[in-house]
């Protein structure tokens, strides 16, 4: 069983930042303190902070998900975003047929048993959302929940399943089954009022779907899916840093409202993540990179060409966070929203070694998942 130890950085725990050693024996992370044991690297003074956890990446490494529902479809998303510190994802399918979500789940299902790095479950992003906040989405393809579609969203035998809907589109009784067959709901894509959000939240809801982008605004007498966002103390909101999506300043301001710990940042990363082609067809409509961002034919945002360490150095050059706690939004958020917590997401004894290695000005330099270098693992 390999061991490993590094030396000479700053550790980003959930007791704060220390100046020590890490050790891990194989998958596992054995100990923080002066021990040294195996390989012994060298942080040359950066960073290591807990692999990042993405729960929105439609694609990457010019693969488009809703193209290649597969697991070489999935494996090679996967390869794409460990280049940028991601050790855990899931691959996020747009809205779609039902045959292609069946598709989608039992091609996940196959790349978990088959140990494809990284992969922790599906996101389903639609269809069950609102056309007036449809986004890049096909609105032709948009559908209410019923029982066949809630059969085939309570279906997947290995892994996370995340499902984005629009609560107005559906009943609280809805989400309510969903969420007690182990589902996790978010809402996104949604114009819903602040009362229908709530109720949301009370039926099931965890979790908010790229806050701020596709769903109905904060106002001062219509507080909107924004407002119930930023008023809960406990739901998880994802959050696109690339400057783009949403202003640096009204980032600063949410992370004021609430807990840091309940923020995530996601990278809604298309396939021109981790690719030299920065242009794609998605339901037929060719969309390209303009400006660091996919834009439709009508300047609609498309998803991103964002990877998660730039999302974490943005937070911490442009909005002014802290690192470590740039971490718990890239790392350990969202492995308690997706109920992984005790084994991922911080850097403990007894979690897994899945490690980011970070310079002092945050470039990466190494991803490790289970305690391999996950660089060597994204060349296989």
């Amino acid at each position: 069983m390999s061991q490993i130890t590094f030396i000479n950085g700053r550790i980003v725990t959930p007791q704060g930042v220390v100046e020590s050693a890490l050790s891990a024996t194989g998958e596992t992370i054995t100990a923080i303190g002066d021990t040294r044991t195996g390989e012994i690297i060298d942080l040359e003074g950066g960073w290591l902070l807990p692999g990042f956890i993405d729960t929105q990446v439609n694609g990457g490494g010019g693969v488009l998900f809703n193209d290649e529902t597969t697991v070489e479809g999935i494996a090679a998303i996967g390869r794409a975003h460990r280049a940028y510190g991601t050790t855990g994802f899931l691959p996020t399918l747009i809205s779609d047929e039902l045959s292609v979500i069946d598709k989608a789940m039992r091609a996940v299902e196959d790349a978990i048993a088959a140990g494809a790095p990284g992969v922790l479950g599906v996101h389903i992003e639609g269809p069950f959302i609102s056309k007036q906040r449809k986004g890049i989405h096909n609105p032709d393809l948009f559908r209410t929940l019923d029982a066949e579609s809630k059969a085939l969203l309570k279906s997947l035998k290995r892994g996370r399943t995340l499902v984005t809907l629009a609560p107005e589109n559906c009943a609280p009784e809805d989400i309510r089954e969903l969420a007690e067959a182990g589902v996790i709901v978010a809402a996104g894509h949604t114009n819903a009022t602040y009362a229908e959000t709530k109720d949301a939240l009370a039926a099931g809801v965890t979790g908010f779907t790229h806050l701020f982008n596709a769903m109905s605004p904060l106002q001062h007498r219509a507080p909107g899916v924004v407002g119930a966002a930023l008023e809960s103390q406990t739901a998880y909101c994802g959050l696109i840093a690339d400057g783009h999506h949403v202003d640096w300043p009204v980032l600063s301001i949410a992370l004021r409202t609430r807990p840091h710990d309940r923020f995530m940042l996601v990278t809604d990363a298309m396939p021109t993540v981790g690719s030299k082609t920065k242009s794609f067809v998605l339901n037929g409509q060719p969309i390209h990179v303009e400006n660091g961002v996919c834009v439709g034919p009508d300047g609609t945002l498309a998803g991103s060409d964002l990877d998660m360490v730039t999302a974490v150095r943005n937070m911490v050059e442009h909005v002014g966070v802290s690192v470590d706690d740039a971490a718990v939004m890239a790392a350990t958020a969202p492995a308690r929203f997706l109920g992984l917590g005790s084994a991922r997401g911080s850097l403990v004894p007894g979690q897994r070694a899945d490690l980011v290695w970070l310079d002092d000005r945050l470039n990466l330099k190494a991803t490790f998942i289970g305690g391999h270098n996950g660089l060597a693992l994204a060349a296989e």
